[in-house]
Parts: structure tokens; C-alpha cells; sequence
């Protein structure tokens, strides 16, 4: 490997180190501190904290994938043989300022008409279709309008990370981060000891975004002097939301597929069920901090090169598969494998009784999700969201109605089995996809199969009822083969960078 290649290589890892810090470290505390919420809030209550929470998330989609095009158009403008830190340059910082700044003002726009219209539909949503009982009505109606103002901050801090992307200032948005994510946890722990009402709960997670705003704000003016909301020019926004539209139906076809299910659920059935489901839910898509850790430092690069560096391009997304892989399994084959005994730790026994099941399935199907970062991240880059988009309108047909029938069937843990059936067609579908697009790609993408049918064999034995020792020698010899296979899946110049850097780390 050049130097340039050493290079690259160096800023991919330290994206992705301070990517998986900035994230992961919050999320540690929430795990400890998701029994005390369960506590303070109740069953019920705590039903309602996780369907804010997946509102929260839905509001991620409606920044039109403005975020994702800015990193690109930005990267353009930095220059596409190096994506690095510099500024831009004296004769462009002009035109970066103006459409960031652009930008930011339409998204800002459409943004509080999304507000407005969610705090308005709100009681319909609480009183007809979530099964709300009728003492807590009044509580989630105003807890969740108080949380859709929060749309456009939600919306503006997407935008902004796409623009710290572009620079790679990953070190400097994550310091900034990580404070303000352990008070997103830890807030409505300390506010719910003096006010024990969702609405406080709700308010302490809107002031932790508008911190996150004004953080990603001051750190982005560092590179794009002259920045401002200023005034909405179509020229450097339409093509923006051209490719930003696909984005956009594909994070929201996405988006409904993740947390349709905990709605369904709740129709169906109780709070309780949803609670029940939604926890190990929540719990499981913690690992995405591991594949958006990497892909946020992926895409740009991917971006960067798939026109003019093929072989390389190529090259880079088998190691990025390979790598989100080696990252997930071990969490998987754990989920998958001890589920009862986790909740049981966790949460307590009650609850280990009634989400462990679910917890055994979602733990395989996580690890296809995780997978399909990669391939998902290549569509991006080549400027085909549209197909991403299409595929998940067709997973959508397919699969609700499936969750409805498996509900029906089998309950909370028929909606779980058809989470996972859903996830390995996405895994699978989008490697098809990306090896199509992008020929150069397709047989480094065969290169990462062996070591992605073995990792799934391992997961399928965990789900047999064995014993917890031998479960345990599955697990390690799963592990074992995968990292043999992942091993060879290499060239010899990706080994010989690997010994380089353990034998420079012994000496």
C-alpha cells in the first residue's frame, strides 16, 4: 500500500474509533440506566418512552437526505482524490457557506411544517391508534407534542454532521457528543426524581438536541466561514434534494419497516407487549453504533473514488464488510445465545420471562442489518438511492402483512421472526444490488460470502436448545472460523498492512 493509501487508511480508522466512542460510550450508561427509567416510569409509561423515542427516529428521515448530499457535495468541493480536513479553498469558501447555509434554511422550512403537523395530530395518534389507556392520555399527548417540536433541531443536526463528515472532523464532533449523549440518558433520570411526569422526561431530551445544535453549529463554522441560515437559493438546493429525495423515501421506507412492528403490536395487543417487544428492540439496535461508525466514514470515501479508482473503491467496501462483520458477530452470537440470562441481569426476571424469546431471534436478525450497512452504503455513493428506496417499498408489501399474521400466530415472538426474515432479505437483496450497479465490486463482495454463510450457520445453531457450555464452544468455534475466513478473504498487501501495524504496536 502507497503512502496516500496509508493515509486514507489511517483517517478511515480514526473516523470510524471516534464514530464508535461517541456512540458507544452514551449507550453503555443507557444500558445501566435503562431499569432505573423502567422504574421511575412504569410498564406502561415506559411503553410510551420507547414509541417517543422510535418518533425521535422517524424524524431522522425528513431532513431529505440533505445531510448525506452536502457530505458528498462538500467532498466535490475539498477534492476527490483527498477527503481530508483542510478548508475549503479562499475561492470557494463562498459558494461552500452558501449552500450550507441554503440548505440548512430549507430543511429549517419544511422542518416546522412537519412540527406543526405532528402537534396537531398528536390526540388522534394517542386516542385512536395507540392503545393508551384512558388516566395516561392527557400525559402522552402532551409529552409527545412536546417532543415533535424537536423535529427541527433533529432534522438541522443531520445536516450539520453531513457537513463535519465532509472534513472528517469526527475527533471534534464526538468530544463534543459524547457529553451531551450521556445527559440525553441520563436527564430524565435526574428530572424524574423532582417531576414525575413524561412531559419533563420529553423536555430534557429537547434541550439535549438544541445543545447538540448550537455544538455542531459553532464546530461547522470552523471550516465554512461565513456561514448563515440566509436566504433559500433553488439553484444549489435542487440538486441537493434530487438525490437527496431518493435518500429521503428510502430512510423513510426504512424507517417505517424498523418501528412498524412496536405500532402494530400496540394496536393489536397492550403497552405491555409492546414494552415486552420494543426493549430487546431497542436493545439489539444499539449495535447499529458499529456499521454507522464505519459507513460515515465509508460513504465519503467510496464517493471519492468510484469513478476513478474502481479496484480500490472495491477493495474498500470488502473491508468495510468484512470489518462490520467481525465487529457484530461477537455481540450477536452473545444476544442470541444468553437472552434470558442478559434481561434477567438487566431488567430483572419478570421481564427476561416475557422478552427473552424475542430478544433469541432479534439477536440473529441484527446482524444481517448490521451487514447491510455496507452494500447500502455503496448505493449511496454511486448516486442510486432509488434502488434502496424501491427495494424497501417491496420488503414493506411483503413483510407487514406478514408481522400481522405472525402476531396473530405465534405473538410478540411471530413479529420478532418476521423482523429477521426481513432483515437477511435486506442483507442479501442489497449485496445483489450493489454487485450489479457496480460490477468492479461484485467479486470482492463474493470474496466476504464464505465468512458471511459461516457467521450465519453459527447464529442458527445458538437457536438450538442446548446446553449453556456447549453453546459456549459453538460460539468460540463460530468466531474462530469466521476470523480464519475473514483472514483469507484478504490480499496479501491488506495482511501485510495488518502484521505491519500489530508488530509496530508490540515494539
Amino acid at each position: 500500500m502507497n503512502s496516500s493509501g496509508s493515509d486514507a487508511g489511517g483517517r478511515l480508522l480514526s473516523g470510524v474509533a471516534w464514530n464508535a466512542a461517541g456512540r458507544g460510550l452514551p449507550l453503555l450508561l443507557a444500558l445501566v440506566l435503562t431499569p432505573v427509567l423502567l422504574g421511575q416510569l412504569g410498564l406502561e409509561r415506559w411503553g410510551l418512552f420507547t414509541l417517543a423515542l422510535a418518533m425521535v427516529g422517524v424524524f431522522g428521515v425528513f431532513d431529505l437526505g440533505v445531510g448525506q448530499a452536502l457530505t458528498r457535495a462538500l467532498a466535490e468541493r475539498i477534492g476527490a482524490e483527498r477527503i481530508g480536513p483542510e478548508r475549503i479553498g479562499a475561492g470557494r469558501e463562498e459558494d461552500g457557506a452558501a449552500l450550507v447555509g441554503s440548505a440548512l434554511a430549507a430543511l429549517l422550512a419544511i422542518s416546522a411544517v412537519v412540527a406543526i403537523a405532528l402537534w396537531f395530530s398528536m390526540p388522534a395518534l394517542v386516542r385512536s391508534v395507540l392503545n393508551v389507556p384512558p388516566d395516561l392520555a392527557a400525559e402522552a399527548i402532551a409529552g409527545l407534542r412536546v417532543l415533535a417540536a424537536a423535529a427541527p433541531l433533529v432534522v438541522i443536526n443531520a445536516a450539520l454532521w453531513g457537513v463535519l463528515a465532509a472534513f472528517q472532523r469526527f475527533r471534534a464532533a464526538n468530544l463534543v457528543n459524547i457529553p451531551i449523549s450521556v445527559f440525553y440518558y441520563l436527564g430524565p433520570v435526574l428530572l424524574l426524581l423532582v417531576w414525575d411526569s413524561l412531559v419533563g422526561v420529553m423536555l430534557a431530551l429537547v434541550l439535549c438536541r438544541l445543545l447538540m445544535t448550537l455544538a455542531y453549529a459553532w464546530l461547522a463554522l470552523r471550516d465554512v466561514r461565513g456561514l448563515g441560515l440566509g436566504r433559500i437559493r433553488p439553484a444549489l438546493v435542487l440538486p441537493l434534494l434530487r438525490i437527496g429525495g431518493w435518500m429521503t423515501l428510502s430512510g423513510l421506507l426504512t424507517q417505517a419497516l424498523l418501528y412498524a412492528d412496536r405500532f402494530i403490536i400496540g394496536a393489536l395487543l397492550t403497552l405491555a407487549a409492546v414494552a415486552y417487544y420494543a426493549t430487546p428492540l431497542d436493545l439489539v439496535l444499539r449495535l447499529w453504533i458499529l456499521p454507522v461508525a464505519v459507513v460515515q466514514v465509508l460513504m465519503p470515501a467510496l464517493a471519492a473514488g468510484f469513478t476513478t479508482r474502481p479496484l480500490e473503491t472495491a477493495a474498500l467496501l470488502r473491508q468495510g464488510t468484512l470489518g462490520i462483520l467481525l465487529l457484530a458477530l461477537p455481540a450477536c452470537l452473545l444476544l442470541t445465545g444468553a437472552a434470558w440470562e442478559l434481561l434477567t441481569l438487566w431488567l430483572g426476571r419478570d421481564f427476561a420471562d416475557g422478552g427473552a424469546g424475542v430478544l433469541r431471534l432479534l439477536g440473529v436478525g441484527i446482524f444481517f442489518s448490521c451487514v447491510a450497512f455496507a452494500p447500502a452504503s455503496l448505493l449511496d455513493a454511486i448516486g442510486r438511492p432509488d434502488v434502496t428506496a424501491r427495494f424497501a417499498l417491496v420488503q414493506g408489501l411483503v413483510f407487514l402483512p406478514l408481522t400481522v399474521v405472525l402476531l396473530w400466530w405465534w405473538g410478540i415472538e411471530g413479529a420478532a421472526a418476521a423482523w429477521v426474515l426481513r432483515c437477511i432479505i435486506d442483507c442479501l437483496g442489497k449485496g445483489v444490488l450493489a454487485a450489479r450497479l457496480y460490477p468492479a465490486a461484485a467479486d470482492d463482495l463474493r470474496g466476504a460470502l464464505p465468512a458471511l454463510l459461516a457467521a450465519s450457520a453459527g447464529l442458527a445453531m445458538m437457536l438450538l436448545p442446548l446446553g449453556r457450555p456447549l453453546l459456549a464452544m459453538v460460539a468460540l468455534l463460530v468466531l474462530a472460523v469466521v476470523a480464519a475466513l475473514t483472514w483469507r478473504a484478504l490480499s496479501e498487501g491488506e495482511r501485510g498492512v495488518i502484521r505491519g501495524r500489530l508488530q509496530g504496536r508490540i515494539a
